[in-house]
């Protein structure tokens, strides 16, 4: 009995350690607003949050070292390939530079529009952690999906929901 307290107390206080690093705000959901941000792309222009109303969009962020950002990235290909311009389609870094994202572009065949973020300041803005994260959101800015690696977006789940709120 004695034994189930312990591990009652460290369950509980470890649980709270937890919940005390995420930030308040952080991890946004489906009935969400995106947040405010601004980014620059790999082709030079600037595109901040505003620059998504009217249109469905897809923010994706990832990592190209990541295994399951690595399954994610061809399936947010085709979603650009399938449905820009009327869906905007963005990846952001999660603390990658230039260099690794356009080799990594190059080497897979992928053109979707992408930010190199070496830091995770606007990541921060819609979670504390884990990559890939896919955030589908409709023309008022309204998060209406969020995928994460658990498991990944799938060409079809996407494609559905980008289908739902054209």
């Amino acid at each position: 009995m004695k034994q189930i307290a312990v591990i009652s107390v460290i369950l509980l206080a470890a649980s709270a350690c937890i919940r005390d690093r995420i930030p308040e705000g952080a991890d946004l959901g489906v009935g969400d607003r995106l947040p405010e941000f601004s980014v620059v792309m790999d082709d030079g222009t600037s595109l901040c949050t505003e620059d998504l109303a009217g249109k469905v969009s897809v923010v994706v962020f990832f990592h190209t070292g990541c295994p399951d950002c690595r399954e994610e990235l061809p399936v947010i290909q085709r979603i650009y390939d399938e449905f820009s311009p009327g869906t905007a389609v963005v990846c952001i870094s999660r603390e990658e530079g230039e260099d690794d994202i356009a080799g990594y572009w190059a080497e897979n065949g992928l053109s979707v529009p992408y930010s190199a973020q070496e830091d995770r300041a606007v990541y921060s803005l819609f979670a504390s952690e884990g990559v890939p994260r896919v955030y589908v959101s409709s023309s008022d800015l309204i998060i209406r999906h969020v995928y994460d690696d658990s498991p990944v977006a799938s060409y079809q789940d996407l494609a559905s929901d980008i289908a739902g709120w054209q």
